[in-house]
């Protein structure tokens, strides 16, 4: 039963993870691709996570963890510069 509630948690990620894509994509300002994009990374850390449980390895975890911080940083970084900071 946690299988499947686990594997159709996936796919929802995944496919929201496309939808995101579209609105970076498509995106009509600057400010909209980096908020999709903010949500690309949030859903992908969903998807490290679902690797790491599916293949019993915690070490994705720990990738996941670098890889959110670098993330969380970079939308900081676009954030300054949207506003004329940096």
């Amino acid at each position: 039963m946690a299988e499947t509630l686990l594997s159709v948690a996936a796919a929802i990620t995944l496919l929201s993870i496309v939808i995101s894509f579209v609105r970076f994509v498509l995106g009509p300002d600057t400010l909209s691709r980096v908020v999709a994009f903010d949500g690309m990374t949030i859903m992908s850390l969903s998807v490290l996570v679902f690797v790491s449980w599916y293949l019993g390895r915690t070490i994705y975890l720990d990738v996941a963890l670098v890889y959110g911080l670098l993330s969380f940083l970079g939308v900081i970084a676009l954030a300054r510069f949207g506003e004329g900071e940096l």
